[in-house]
Order: structure tokens, then sequence, then C-alpha cells
């Protein structure tokens, strides 16, 4: 599944100059979290999310420290946070640095993305970095919702070399513990696992194998080793 299957077309945007409050109403009127802003040509130049509009003077959020301490506070760092707090349009809270995805980047890779960048939301944005389409968390769990898609139809040799370099790619056994054997699409699993976690990971891998119909696990757990006193 890749981020264009999954991705929401319809986005909000705004442009540098947009007010903070008309920012912050679309926000809550629609019920979103961010909006990308964007130049002329819809290139994606930054982003104002929730995170950036915690700090404002309108809600009395804004940074209040004592004077002795903000006087050892970095100059850039005040300017910083003074304009993000009191800034009247886009440019002055937006978030500059976005990270963004293309059309055809992996659900995984982009979950991995929001993870690691620990962002909810994700710009879609095609090879000029022209935004198409936002992906959200919510946008993750929809797809969890509506479960597996139609299964493609794959041959036994398809199949094979899919399921390899899962096992290659994603355990440390490599292909030297674990066997197996397609037959029309049926997998039977073998071999040893050096726990049940590896085990049970071995046959998630093997079950969501595009085009698998039935997984027969016959893997062993290795015996965990006795330890001396």
């Amino acid at each position: 599944m890749r981020a264009r299957d999954i991705m929401t077309k319809t986005v909000r945007i705004a442009d540098v100059t947009t007010p903070i409050h008309k920012i912050a109403q679309a926000m809550v009127r629609h019920r979103i979290s961010a909006i990308p802003i964007v130049d002329r040509h819809r290139k994606v130049i930054g982003i104002v999310s929730e995170a950036d509009l915690l700090r404002r003077v309108e809600s009395g959020t804004d940074r209040r420290r004592p004077s002795w301490l903000a006087f050892l506070i970095d100059p850039r760092t005040r300017a910083k946070e003074y304009a993000k707090s009191r800034g009247r349009q886009a440019r002055d809270v937006m978030t500059r640095t976005v990270i963004s995805v293309k059309p055809n980047t992996d659900v995984a890779a982009v979950a991995d993305l929001m993870e690691k960048s620990a962002v909810k939301r994700i710009p879609v944005v095609d090879a000029q970095n022209r935004l198409v389409g936002i992906i959200t968390r919510r946008d993750l769990i929809a797809a969890v919702a509506r479960g597996p898609g139609k299964m493609k139809r794959s041959t036994d040799a398809d199949i094979s070399a899919a399921l390899r370099e899962r096992i290659r790619a994603n355990t440390r056994m490599g292909e030297t513990l674990i066997n197996f054997a397609v037959t029309k699409g049926r997998v039977e699993l073998s071999g040893l696992a050096p726990s049940e976690e590896e085990r049970d990971a071995v046959r998630v891998m093997a079950e969501t194998t595009p085009g698998v119909r039935a997984v027969s696990d016959m893997v062993r757990v290795l015996p965990r080793p006795i330890m001396a006193i």
C-alpha cells in the first residue's frame, strides 16, 4: 500500500500572510491538527500545527520567565519565542522544516517517519514539492480498519521470493534455520526459531505475503541454554 492510497486529497492550506486567528479558526472548524503553508505554486514551505499555537498571548500560555533567567537565554531563542507567541501571520509561527513523502512512498515508511519524528501528520508532495495530499495518524488507523485488501494473483515463485526477502530483512535467522515450501498459495513453515516471538513473526510474515491462501506453521522454538551457577 502506498501513500497515495490512504492520503486525504482535499487539504486545507494557507499562505505565509494568513492571520494566525484564521488558521486557528480553520483548525477548530474542520477538526484538523495542522495546516500546510504553501507558496503560489502550491509548494510546501512550512506547516502550522497545534504545537505551534500552544504558547500564545491570546490564551495566556506564552512563556513567562523571571528576568534574571531570561537574561541568560540566548537572544535568538528569546526573539524566536517572542515572534511565535505574538506574531500575527503564519510566517511568524510556522515550522519551516517540513517532513514530507511522495505519493508512491510505502505506508510502512510513512508510519516509521511519524514514529521517529514524533509528528501526527505528513504532507504528500509530488516531484516538484507541490502539495497533493496529507496523511494523518487517523488515515493510518482507517487503513487498518478497512482490513486486508483483495489478494492479488501471485505465483508460488512470487510468494517464495517475497517471503524469503521478508525473513531475510526482518529476522536474525536469515534463511539458515527457517524453511518453507509454497504449493498453490499454501505456505508450509518448518525449521527452528530462537524464540516464540520470532516464530510468531515469521508466521505473520507468511500470512500477510500477497497471494498466500493458508499457512501451516511447524516451526519449533530452540530450547534456551541452561546457565551454569
